[in-house]
């Protein structure tokens, strides 16, 4: 009896969703943004280098977006490790407005070293206004095997 119950719940387990978790976001201020950020997906969790790693970022807004920039920062512990800036229109279609996604993918040096990181994201319009600023975590694994 036991081993059909084992079975059973071996094949419920196969049929569950194999999605990533959304990772939590952190605002950078308690300023009301006009850009709600509700999640971030990264994929894959833990990001391996010397492979690209997706970073989804859902959001919305009641402005018709048109052109900006996201600036982005990462830091490794206490140090600033990385900072890039990108057309927000190559992150998303734009006008952007309502509920939309930035999705941004990156590869990684294969010599990155593995741990606990931090992006700092700002939205920024394109009359320089900052539409949103968050910061969430991210972790990098050890090199995978090919």
């Amino acid at each position: 009896m036991a081993s059909k119950h084992l079975v059973l719940a071996a094949c419920l387990l196969l049929l569950l969703p194999t999605a990533s978790v959304a990772t939590d976001v952190d605002y950078c201020s308690k300023k009301d943004y006009p850009v709600k950020v509700s999640g971030v997906q990264i994929l894959p969790d833990p990001v391996e280098p010397g492979k690209p790693a997706t970073f989804k970022i859902s959001a919305s807004t009641d402005k018709t977006i048109e052109k900006g920039k996201l600036v982005i920062d990462v830091k490794y512990f206490f140090f600033y490790v990385h900072s890039e800036t990108r057309d927000i229109c190559g992150e998303t279609s734009c006008p952007a407005t309502g509920d939309f996604v930035l999705s941004h993918q990156q590869t990684l040096p294969g010599f990155t070293p593995p741990g606990s990181y931090t992006i700092y994201m700002k939205i920024v319009g394109d009359d320089n206004e900052e539409l949103s600023c968050i910061s969430f975590g991210f972790s990098i694994g050890f090199v995978a095997s090919s």
